[in-house]
């Protein structure tokens, strides 16, 4: 058992899944919130897993949190702390600066975590941002709606998945929009108690968008990558597929790769990683938001499976305060992720499924619904019903191959009665 323990706070599990495969038994110590832990089982679920040593139930999201946690737990002594996911990413830089640990510093956590603050932090760095304000009402849309003239999006500023996010393209749409939004519900992922709510509006821009993930060490870059994003049609601004690399021009990633590094700049980012997402409208970046946390939707993996590295195992080398080994600068081939629609309606059969994993270059075929399962519409990230990643020797193919295998997945439904 390793004497120094890391730290983790928030529970994925793909990610400990990997860490398995690295770090050696006992050396995790896991932070969740008690509702979380309730609702997801995970003390049924970690009771055979080597790599966890203990599981600690803390309401971390809660203000003054990681001050309360180190002065009942200094006896610890972690080598590293280290979010996985975005509301946790608060509570893991101020819970390292009291340890004297690397960690993005509480200031760029809030800063991240806050996407109106966001917004006036990076717009002074002079990075593009759309127009903005906050709004309490569906009034208020409306008035910023007459003043912008055009599409805008609303969005809380400080949630997760695109849950409460749509694009509104007449003011008539407003008050149903509003009324959509503020339901933010995010099940099983999040605690019991209600989040405070707080709603931003902002221009819509239009163009392809992306995402940069960033390894950081004192400030600087360590690793770029550029992801390359499609998204379902409709309102709801969710994530149809990525692509690693995003086959774009040096000269845009290069820009993308830069712009990420001034915002990591703007907002005194010191270790770690972030994952800045980015619309390109007239050749332009403009900034969409960007989390202090290793990237969702599988883009780690693709990633890994790109690149000749682990991007994993290098942020928590940087995170214990080490050195990682030199990162590539290029990718060596192509990954993709494909997600998989479906309609509403309850799940009649999963079909397709043996077939999809047979499609040349697929490594994962992982369908979250089955038989009995209700849908009743896309609203934000969770909702989606299963994934396909691939690789290939181009960033092209790969993406062409995930929606091969994606295409070959059939979910019968019947109409909800």
């Amino acid at each position: 058992m390793t004497e120094r323990p890391v730290l983790v706070v928030g529970f994925v599990t793909p990610v400990l899944a990997a860490l398995g495969e690295t770090e050696p038994d006992g050396s995790v110590i896991l932070l969740e919130e008690p509702d979380v832990i309730r609702k997801r089982s995970l003390h049924r679920r970690l009771a055979e897993t080597a790599l966890v040593r203990e599981l600690i139930e803390w309401e971390y999201a809660a203000l003054g949190a990681a001050d309360t946690f180190y002065a009942t737990h200094r006896d610890l002594n972690p080598v590293a702390v280290v979010p996985l996911i975005e509301y946790a990413t608060p509570f893991a830089a101020r819970l390292a600066e009291r340890y004297g640990l690397p960690g993005a510093s509480l200031g760029a956590a809030q800063i991240l975590r806050d996407k109106a603050l966001l917004r006036k932090v990076s717009a002074a760095a002079g990075v593009r941002n759309p127009e903005s304000t906050a709004v309490s009402c569906a009034e208020d849309v409306l008035t910023f709606m007459r003043a912008h003239p055009g599409p805008v999006v609303l969005k809380p500023v400080n949630r997760q998945a695109s849950v409460g996010t749509q694009i509104i393209h007449d003011p008539a749409e407003a008050g149903g929009a509003w009324a959509s939004c503020a339901e933010q519900d995010e099940g099983i992922f999040v605690p019991d108690r209600p989040m405070e709510l707080r709603m931003l509006v902002e221009r819509y821009v239009s163009g392809p968008e992306y995402s940069v993930e960033m390894l950081v060490r004192g400030g600087r870059p360590l690793f770029v990558n550029v992801t390359g994003k499609q998204l379902y049609p409709g309102p709801r601004p969710v994530e149809l597929a990525h692509v690693v690399p995003a086959d774009i021009p040096d000269d845009l990633a290069g820009e993308l790769g830069e712009q990420t590094r001034r915002v990591v700049e703007a907002v005194g980012f010191a270790d770690g990683i972030v994952h800045c997402e980015w619309i390109v409208a007239d050749g332009v970046p403009h900034l969409v938001e960007c989390a202090g946390r290793i990237p969702g939707d599988g883009i780690l993996e693709i990633i890994h499976r790109a690149y000749p590295m682990d991007l994993l195992r290098a942020y928590f080398t940087v995170m214990r305060g080490e050195s990682p080994p030199e990162p590539p600068r290029r990718a060596a081939r192509g990954a993709a992720v494909r997600f998989v629609p479906m309609e509403p309606g309850v799940i009649d059969a999963v079909l397709g499924v043996e077939q999809a994993r047979e499609v040349e270059g697929v490594f994962l075929v992982d369908i979250q619904v089955g038989a009995g399962h209700r849908f009743t519409g896309l609203r934000s990230s969770w909702d989606r019903s299963g994934l396909v990643m691939a690789t290939a020797d181009s960033p092209t193919e790969a993406l062409r191959r995930a929606e091969k295998a994606a295409d070959l997945v059939r979910i019968e439904v019947r109409p909800d009665p």
